[in-house]
């Protein structure tokens, strides 16, 4: 018999928490400076949230277990996937409006659903490939003004390739949740969030040639606290899963595009446009209809395995 959850109302409210922070977390390396490098954000950000990471396992004592793996090459190879997509992400987020590079990030599990499919070979219904088009036509809307100023230069290229950057970021990111729901299956939750860390520290380090800027203590503080900001995010959010189902605690992911609208107006002094708000409307839709979906599908499969399970 399938085992309840302990507190779904303590994993909802941890998911909320997460995302408040990882808002923050934007914010701050939004507020470091656009002329940042990505792979230099990425190394900072990586490298700073180890260490809430590492004393939280320290003082479960969980350490010294984390650091065994029984699929090294594939923590190396969802590291690779994952700084990709990271840097793509950051990219996208100095250069685009907080509230759009939010809503351009959405299309994350929307492509993970056709990733999935095609490389895991899961099925995927006609509503969910419904839902998938819909919600790729609402990033289009959101995108598609910026990529126009392509035509223009200057400031709205930067703009354009900020778009198209999280465009890669959802694609990238996709094939690294797909990594990670292979990496599941044989290592434990502690494991692969430290592994990640540490591989992404790696990895961004290698772009230190291309060139990085020297920074001042105001950037370099604003970038490590984003750095912790992340790593105590990635805990609260890892525990959150262990007190509520999937499908309860995901829709919460949503309220950062509210609570975006509100520091990039009135921080960095966003106006969200028309465009914008309809086409991140067609987003969440699509997107919460994918995960009313799948909490669907999840209950048939458990109504089927316990009738097989009480006929056998």
């Amino acid at each position: 018999m399938d085992m309840p959850y302990s507190n779904p109302m303590r994993g909802i409210s941890l998911k909320v928490i997460s995302v408040v922070i990882f808002l923050c977390m934007s914010a701050l390396i939004k507020a470091a400076g656009k002329d940042i490098p990505a792979g230099q954000i990425t190394f900072l950000r990586s490298a700073f949230a180890m260490v809430p990471i590492i004393v939280f396992l320290a003082v479960q004592g969980q350490l010294r277990d984390a650091f065994r793996t029984n699929d090294i090459f594939g923590h190396f190879k969802r590291g690779f996937v994952g700084i990709l997509s990271m840097g793509c992400g950051f990219y996208g987020l100095v250069h685009l409006p907080l509230p759009e590079s939010i809503a351009l990030g959405y299309a994350l599990p929307l492509v993970t659903v056709v990733v999935a499919a095609i490389v895991l070979k899961e099925k995927v219904g006609i509503y969910r490939w419904t839902a998938v088009l819909v919600g790729l036509l609402g990033v289009a809307i959101i995108s598609w003004p910026r990529l126009t100023l392509f035509r223009e230069g200057g400031f709205g290229s930067s703009e354009a390739t900020g778009a198209l950057a999280m465009l890669a970021f959802a694609v990238l990111g996709s094939f690294a949740m797909v990594l990670v729901r292979k990496l599941v299956q044989t290592e434990r939750t502690p494991t692969i969030v430290l592994y990640f860390s540490l591989f992404a520290s790696v990895f961004s380090l290698g772009t230190l040639p291309f060139g990085w800027t020297a920074l001042g203590w105001p950037s370099l503080g604003l970038m490590a606290l984003a750095g912790f900001c992340g790593g105590i995010a990635q805990l609260l959010l890892t525990a959150s899963y262990r007190h509520a189902d999937v499908s309860t605690i995901a829709p919460f992911e949503y309220i950062s595009i509210v609570l975006g609208l509100i520091i990039g107006y009135v921080v960095f002094g966003d106006v969200p446009t028309q465009t914008m708000l309809v086409g991140t409307a067609v987003v969440v839709a699509a997107g919460i209809f994918v995960i009313l979906r799948e909490h669907q599908l999840e209950l048939k499969r458990r109504a089927v395995l316990r009738h097989q399970t009480l006929q056998g």
